[in-house]
């Protein structure tokens, strides 16, 4: 079994930023009114945030750690760790995590790299700059993680392009081993369902070619090209549906975690509604410990987790005292991941707008 605990580091702040655009699921001209009834029942995603052509994840990312840096009142030259976790990132070369770097004007003496992973790149991604932190040879990181999952979908795809919204999202993270903060997590990966949730053309397994855009008709209503994301949900879900709550279950036997005594809150990956409340009950969760953020910005991957705490937990995690946060998440690959995380008084920032305008977009 896959399992990591970690202390020493203190989770100091987060923040959030998404696109001004607004696409509210009721406008969606494909689908007769009962059939978006039905969605919206059975998905909970009223909305979502859509990203402009001129928009990338590292602009929503960059927006949110200016704002939680100069809240924070981080002097950043003393920040040495900077770790993006995302699938859309700004070129296949370089990796974005150098880009941001420069773009936040941190030191050159800082250790910056990219992993490319969606919907658990934050678990991921906190597990291993959390980890690279411990042992004190760095002082002060930043994880920013998020996707803009519109620039993959097909408009002609229900399946993916009513779901999946656009955010980015920052943990500030610190050394403190005088502080009693922790985090603990369970791993697990499954490569053999690649294509349950994948982009089939673009990489260098298959190279984009004329043949890439051709749009397929895929039956049930749905058109895309090979360069679309491809979501098959019924593996999704049954893959979701069976393994997330045993992964929760094998972190709190593992770390010998009550549910009822040791758990005041939990924040799982916002797939949809039907996903979040089947695990929740098989998981043993009541929803009165639970926060949800898929009903304005649906499936926002990677940024998903972070986004839920900031919208939906920020005046709690402000608060002094002991709080103890159960998480999981599923993404591509497949990739799954769950953890608590115990942590004191957290800064969230207010949500950041981040409107399509130059000084918000990198011109590189």
């Amino acid at each position: 079994m896959s399992f990591l605990s970690i202390k020493n580091i203190k989770l100091t702040g987060l923040s959030a930023g998404v696109p001004e655009t607004i696409i509210e699921t009721d406008s969606y001209d494909l689908m007769t009114p009962e059939q978006i009834e039905h969605f919206l029942r059975s998905t909970g995603v009223e909305r979502r945030r859509r990203a402009s052509s001129n928009q990338c994840t590292s602009d929503l990312c960059v927006a949110a750690a200016n704002k939680l840096i100069e809240e924070l009142g981080w002097n950043r030259q003393d920040v040495d760790l900077l770790v993006f976790a995302s699938h859309t990132g700004d070129y296949k070369l370089p990796s974005t995590s150098c880009i941001l770097q420069n773009r936040l004007g941190l030191p050159t003496e800082c250790m910056a790299f990219d992993i490319n992973h969606g919907c658990s790149g934050f678990l991921y991604g906190l597990s291993i700059i959390a980890n690279l932190m411990s042992t004190g040879s760095f002082k002060k990181g930043l994880l920013l993680v998020g996707n803009t999952q519109s620039k993959n979908v097909s408009y002609e795809d229900k399946s993916t392009y009513m779901i999946f919204g656009d955010a980015g999202a920052v943990a500030a993270l610190e050394y403190a081993p005088q502080d009693d903060d922790s985090l603990d997590f369970h791993f697990k990966t499954d490569g053999s369902e690649l294509e349950s949730v994948y982009v089939p053309h673009g990489g260098y397994r298959h190279p984009i070619t004329p043949d890439s855009f051709v749009v397929e008709d895929c039956g049930d209503g749905i058109k895309r090209n090979k360069t679309n994301l491809i979501m098959n949900g019924m593996d999704v879900f049954a893959f979701a549906n069976k393994h997330l709550a045993k992964s929760v279950n094998a972190l709190v036997e593992h770390y010998g975690i009550d549910k009822e005594k040791d758990v005041d809150y939990f924040v799982m990956h916002q797939a949809n509604k039907f996903l979040c409340d089947k695990v929740m009950k098989k998981a043993g969760i009541p929803a009165e410990k639970s926060f949800f953020s898929y009903k304005n910005f649906g499936n926002s991957s990677g940024a998903s987790i972070p986004l839920t705490m900031v919208t939906e937990m920020k005046d709690i995690l402000g608060t002094e005292g002991r709080k103890n946060i159960l998480s999981t998440a599923i993404g591509g690959g497949f990739s799954l991941a769950s953890a608590m995380i115990k942590v004191g008084k957290v800064h969230c920032t207010d949500l950041v707008i981040v409107k399509d305008d130059p000084q918000n977009i990198w011109p590189g």
